[in-house]
């Protein structure tokens, strides 16, 4: 499956043109869930014809990869803030609940990014793009905390981070799933579950 796009906007109009078939994806996305979204609406829709999404995009999975891409790169943003704020150790742990509470915060308040997630999630070529993003985070994390760690427990901490990271947005779609009392619950057993494990670095 293809999923990038057929050419790169380089100049003002097309690139007004992609974040139009991207804005207007994701709307219809929140409206009515990823799989009745057909790429012949998103072109109607989007002000223009069909073959105009086409010349930009192969397939509709090509236009949820640039979606995840510009979502990865806010929470790129975000995260950076928050791994900014570290100082010494006893900063590790608040930051990593403030990362968990940061990322379920963004898919719950936006029901186009939970279908977006999903998708991800049931397509092997977007969950290939999703351990990438996860292996980047991690690599963050690590590169700001590890040189405050034993550097011979730096290579296991880079493993469990990374772990930690990719665990969290299944254990997010699980709490989403769950009413609210029980998915504050699923969210507060696996940041017990954080903390141990980094108590174990720290």
């Amino acid at each position: 499956m293809v999923t990038r796009p057929r050419r790169l906007p380089k100049q003002e109009r097309s690139r007004e043109r992609i974040d139009a078939i991207l804005s207007t994806t994701m709307r219809l996305i929140g409206e009515k869930g990823i799989d009745a979204v057909t790429m012949k609406e998103v072109g109607a829709l989007a002000g223009g014809p069909i073959a105009t999404v086409y010349h930009y995009f192969p397939n509709k999975s090509a236009i949820l990869a640039m979606l995840y891409e510009r979502f990865s790169e806010v929470s790129r943003a975000r995260f950076g803030a928050i791994i900014a704020e570290i100082r010494g150790l006893d900063d590790v742990t608040a930051a990593a609940d403030r990362l968990l509470d940061d990322y379920y915060e963004r898919v719950a308040e936006d029901p186009a990014i939970q279908d977006l997630q999903n998708a991800i999630q049931a397509d092997k070529a977007l969950q290939n793009l999703d351990i990438a993003e996860t292996r980047q985070q991690a690599r963050m994390f690590c590169d700001h905390v590890g040189p405050l760690i034993d550097p011979e427990k730096r290579k296991q901490f880079g493993r469990v981070v990374f772990l930690i990271f990719q665990l969290a947005g299944g254990v997010v779609r699980l709490a989403l799933t769950q009413d609210g009392e029980e998915g504050r619950r699923t969210i507060d057993d696996y940041r017990s579950i954080i903390h141990a494990q980094l108590r174990l670095f720290l």
